[in-house]
């Protein structure tokens, strides 16, 4: 059984590398033709364009690692069919299960693989991606929509009009509330500085409220500058302007726990965490799947047909889990459950069907 395992891990590991250099191969060459009208401004040339388009490439190979994985060992096991090997290794007492479940753990040993290039290789090669190419020309990364946030920190409540890049900001207000949660004081500056640990408000107009029995005074300071430690940090604030799908997953996790304390949605960020906890889960379910039409057509001319309506099917059903991803967000059902309903649901179906194929 050692043998046979090494063997289908070799065939599969074959097909599935096969399946990524095309993958790959193809979203690389439509990403450097859109490069194309960028080459030769300021220091950006065609091997700019090439290492962008290269050190972005872990970041596709993650966001299409279901997609390959599959593809690859369907076409492995579509190769072992058709040389009626297949045939050869269930004549020497393997089962359909048993089959099946090897071909489970090798897909999982290579998602694994691709879960660490993805947590740790590339977030960090797409941001040298994005600065590689800002610094060539001649530029910095910066947020385009330059979009505002609120913030709570502590009885302090920020808000930012415009995020220029993490660090600069515009239009800050800072509403200080004292114990009571009452209005203690209100702070506005047009540029504010962010170093990490404090916020340093420049040119502000500090607006002071003492309240008596019957009246409120209030009292107009203008200050060069006021500076107020704050409990977040430069990854908390640059996660505001990064799509969900750009950070790792320990990002997410604790960015989910930061908009919680600020009572902020973060149901985006929720349904992004729980897609990639539930991703093995929804690669063994298409696997499961789709080899049903392989293990039902050994011997039949056909087979190629059937492999590919197999693979067709799954992706449909990837599809389907997308879409219910966006639903959740749309409609705001539970997050976990969008995410995880048609996985387990498919999942259950594949595993009754090859358990009555293995016993008849």
């Amino acid at each position: 059984m050692k043998i046979l395992d090494r063997y289908l891990a070799k065939t599969l590991l074959f097909y599935t590398l096969t399946v990524m250099t095309v993958w790959v191969g193809i979203y690389a060459l439509f990403n450097f033709i859109n490069e194309i009208d960028v080459i030769g401004q300021q220091n950006y040339t065609l091997l700019s364009a090439v290492i962008y388009v290269a050190a972005d490439l872990p970041a596709v190979i993650y966001s299409h690692s279901s997609v390959i994985i599959l593809l690859g060992c369907l076409l492995g096991l579509g190769h072992l069919a058709a040389t009626s090997q297949l045939v050869v290794i269930r004549g020497c007492g393997a089962s359909i299960v048993q089959i099946a479940q090897k071909v489970v753990s090798i897909a999982l040993m290579f998602i694994f693989v691709v879960i660490l290039l993805g947590e740790f290789i590339a977030p960090m090669s797409t941001q040298y991606s994005d600065l590689y190419k800002a610094k060539a020309l001649g530029g910095s990364v910066s947020t385009s929509s330059q979009k505002g946030f609120w913030l709570k920190n502590g009885n302090t409540i920020i808000n930012v009009k415009k995020n220029f890049d993490s660090r600069v900001f515009g239009g800050v207000t800072l509403i200080q509330l004292d114990k009571n949660h009452q209005l203690e004081a209100a702070l506005y500056a047009d540029k504010a500085i962010f170093d990490g640990k404090h916020l340093t408000l420049e040119n502000t107009k500090h607006y002071q409220l003492n309240q008596t029995e019957k009246f409120t005074d209030i009292q107009l300071k203008n200050q060069q500058k006021y500076s107020t430690e704050v409990s977040f940090n430069q990854t908390a604030i640059e996660a505001l302007e990064k799509d969900p799908r750009d950070l790792s997953s320990w990002e997410l996790y604790q960015h989910i726990g930061f908009l919680a304390d600020n009572n902020l949605t973060s149901q985006a960020f929720e349904v992004e965490l729980y897609k990639r906890a539930i991703k093995p889960v929804t690669l063994i379910a298409m696997l499961l799947l789709s080899m049903l039409f392989i293990f039902g057509s050994l011997r039949d001319a056909t087979l190629g047909k059937k492999i590919f309506l197999g693979v067709v099917i799954s992706l449909f059903f990837e599809l389907s889990s997308r879409i219910g991803s966006v639903i959740s967000l749309r409609f705001d059902y539970d997050p976990l459950f969008s995410v995880s309903a048609p996985t387990l649901v498919v999942l259950a179906i594949a595993l009754f069907l090859l358990k009555k194929k293995s016993a008849g």
